[in-house]
């Protein structure tokens, strides 16, 4: 989505929750997010017929056509190229059994635009200079984006939301690109989480990949903050991407792994081994419970950090907070789990 501008809202008002659970009432907050069917209109495409196809496709959604094509597809997107042609063609006869498939189970779309604009309410209060767009659905290669921030809005790759039992996720093809505990996450329940993750990304571009590890574990623990404040009623399950035995594990063990992290690694590591360990995807930590641990465990504990800075700094908004240097969140606060 695009760029947000600047104008000025009265900070007590803008900021006021109005319920006992800290949650805002953003029920005044109008915003309207339409649903585009990409999918469908792309594969209406007559095989036999492929460059008036195209024609009518970029005719239908001229805002995402050209993206879809380059970045997707790969293929320049002139509908009279051969090479975009063949293709094209080749990419309808492979995905057409998948497009099918995700139509049965994404035909009705109401409670997803109701979810995405709920969402979308709270990104709006805290930053209601955002402007929205549409979310745009489509089917791509299984390596495709599941969610892309578009010039037109949100773009949502089906193929990456199919079920986590879905037939092709447990081929070995599909294990190969996405383990178990990725492909879990392909359920239709994770999607406004992802499309809200993009928005967060959006607004404060994560630029820590070459910090220290206690740096990079406090950026990406600022994110799941916003995510809080923007997903205030959906489960942290469905937040982090960790189960419910997962998460519980970590609450039950705050100390615990603080204390590990503390003792056994230097929190100012840039070896890569050390950064993928903590904060990269994986089934589980290595030194904690192959059974509970998550992967990414690094996150979480960036996570809590943050949320014990937020606690003493009770008049800083979101953007303060996510302006915030990892440095001074670590020092302020002093974080000591038991």
């Amino acid at each position: 989505m695009k760029k947000p501008g600047f104008l000025l809202i009265a900070a007590f008002s803008l900021f006021a929750c109005n319920n006992k659970e800290g949650i805002p009432d953003v029920s005044a907050i109008e915003v309207d997010i339409p649903i585009e069917r990409f999918d469908n209109s792309f594969f209406s495409i007559d095989s036999n017929d492929i460059s008036n196809g195209l024609r009518k496709v970029q005719q239908q959604h001229p805002d995402f056509y050209t993206d879809f094509m380059q970045n997707i597809l790969g293929v320049s997107g002139v509908n009279t190229n051969q090479n975009t042609i063949l293709v094209t063609k080749e990419f309808l006869r492979g995905y057409l059994p998948v497009h099918d498939s995700l139509q049965l189970k994404y035909k009705k779309t109401d409670w997803l635009q109701k979810e995405l604009e709920k969402a979308f309410q709270y990104v709006k209060y805290y930053f209601p200079h955002y402007k929205t767009g549409k979310a745009i659905l489509y089917t791509g290669p299984f390596d495709a984006p599941g969610v892309a921030s578009v010039n037109a809005g949100i773009a949502i790759g089906l193929q990456q939301f199919a079920g986590k039992d879905f037939s092709v996720y447990q081929s070995p093809m599909g294990q190969e690109l996405f383990p178990t505990y990725i492909s879990k996450r392909f359920a239709p329940e994770y999607i406004t989480a992802n499309c809200m993750k993009a928005v967060v990304e959006e607004l404060f571009p994560d630029k820590s990949g070459d910090k220290p590890l206690i740096d990079q574990m406090i950026e990406k623990g600022k994110r799941w903050y916003l995510l809080d404040k923007f997903l205030p009623t959906t489960p942290d399950s469905i937040k982090t991407g960790y189960t419910e035995k997962q998460l519980n594990w970590c609450s039950e063990n705050e100390g615990l792994i603080w204390s590990y992290l503390f003792k056994n690694e230097d929190l100012n590591s840039l070896s890569p081994a050390v950064l993928q360990t903590y904060i990269g995807e994986a089934p589980f930590t290595q030194g904690f419970s192959q059974e509970f641990s998550p992967g990414n465990i690094g996150q979480w504990i960036g996570w809590q950090i943050v949320k014990k800075f937020v606690t003493k700094n009770t008049d800083m908004i979101p953007q303060d907070i996510m302006s915030t240097e990892a440095k001074k969140i670590l020092d302020e606060a002093k974080y000591k789990p038991k």
